[in-house]
């Protein structure tokens, strides 16, 4: 792994600092502002939900069209436009003078930043690398898990000091001054998938599908309803985390004391992850890749004891360290290289409709009597029916990539 890193040391961290700064245009970012931008507007927690809702589904519709440029230029010159949007939007969400202007300025943080960040940083390493795919992606996922466990305490302490509006413009300056520039120095080198890569493991790529094709293709379908499970599900209970805490009567601390946990089971498990893609295949690993997610959520719902927070944390984090290498690896694996920025862009568009659509939809059943833990254990259902159909098509996949 050391030897691995330190040949191809420039092309992963520039994917790994595009992960990791990608956090401004997270939710768990974005929610750091939340009471301050609804008490500036005067906004109900119902209201300000909507918009960012509203937001969310504009930007997954945009990231289908935008992704593709990912196709036609390189990462290094996609990166000189999205990161100067995302720094942009960062001081429009701060000093919008109108609801218009910070519906438009949360529409730009989730495009170009939960969007175009981990879109390139994926789709440029998917690319770059062949028989150490899943390996590489495992170095370059936990750049998310980095900036979750970072950045909030970091703008927390900007906040607390220079004010909240001069915290997102730390984020700015930081983009342009230091973000961009050192990840255009260490991509402006190039990479072949044939060069610098040494493994006793077959190259598994297909070949190159065009988006026509894939979106006429079944399988792609049945995938992307199972692989939208950990998307929807994770984001619908942080999301409602403050109404499980309260029907439970867990302390807030037990729950926000458990996050560490999480962070360092998922970057651990993407590591563990990249090393059984490498070895066996996207493709085969898929049937199981849902598992640790389905008793994540029926612990959620069927355990009350504070206990079963840790339990709860530690399988989410499985769950998101096998998820993020897991279904890097898979698309190029599955489709090939050459058309993988229009592909993964319309696999990312729903991916991002699906965090919209968790939350407000599960309100919605909450509100007609359906609790929360009733639900989660629907969506372990749906993860448990999503891991079968996906051994039936494994096979299938497999014989794609020989």
């Amino acid at each position: 792994m050391f030897a691995f890193l330190k040949t191809n040391a420039r092309w992963i961290a520039g994917g790994f600092l595009l992960t990791f700064f990608s956090s401004f245009g997270q939710t768990f970012f974005i929610g750091l502002s939340g009471e301050e931008l609804r008490a500036k507007f005067d906004l109900t927690d119902g209201e300000f939900g909507l918009t960012y809702m509203l937001a969310t589904l504009g930007s997954a519709a945009t990231l289908s069209f935008l992704g593709r440029t990912l196709d036609y230029m390189p990462g290094r010159k996609v990166i000189l436009f999205v990161l100067p949007c995302l720094a942009a939007a960062c001081l429009l969400i701060a000093y919008a003078p109108s609801v218009i202007v910070m519906v438009l300025a949360l529409y730009m943080l989730r495009l170009f930043g939960q969007g175009m960040m981990t879109h390139t940083a994926f789709t440029e390493t998917g690319r770059w690398f062949s028989a150490n795919r899943g390996r590489a992606i495992s170095l370059v996922a936990p750049g998310i898990e980095g900036g979750t466990a970072i950045l909030p305490v970091a703008f927390s302490f900007a906040a607390a000091t220079i004010g909240w509006q001069a915290g997102w413009v730390v984020a700015a300056i930081t983009l342009l001054v230091f973000t961009l520039p050192l990840v255009r120095l260490l991509w402006s080198v190039d990479r072949s998938p044939s060069s610098n890569e040494v493994s006793d493991t077959p190259e598994r790529t297909a070949r190159d599908w065009r988006l026509a094709e894939v979106l006429r293709d079944p399988l792609f379908y049945l995938m992307l309803a199972c692989v939208l499970a950990p998307p929807f599900i994770g984001t619908t209970i942080f999301f409602h985390q403050d109404y499980l805490v309260e029907l439970r009567g867990y302390s807030p601390l037990a729950f926000a004391g458990a996050f560490p946990i999480l962070a360092l089971t998922s970057v651990c498990f993407a590591l563990i992850c990249g090393q059984l893609v490498d070895r066996f295949g996207a493709s085969r690993l898929l049937p199981f890749f849902l598992l640790p997610l389905a008793l994540a959520s029926a612990v959620a719902g069927l355990l009350d004891a504070v206990w079963g927070i840790y339990v709860f944390m530690f399988l989410i984090g499985v769950s998101n360290g096998f998820t993020a290498t897991l279904l890097g690896a898979l698309w190029p694996e599955t489709y090939g290289i050459r058309y993988l920025g229009s592909i993964r862009s319309v696999v990312m568009s729903a991916m991002v409709f699906s965090t919209a659509l968790g939350p407000g939809l599960t309100g919605a059943l909450i509100d007609i009597g359906i609790a929360l833990p009733t639900q989660l254990l629907w969506m372990a259902g749906w993860c448990i029916l999503a891991c079968a159909v996906l051994g039936l098509i494994s096979p299938r996949l497999v014989a794609r990539s020989a």
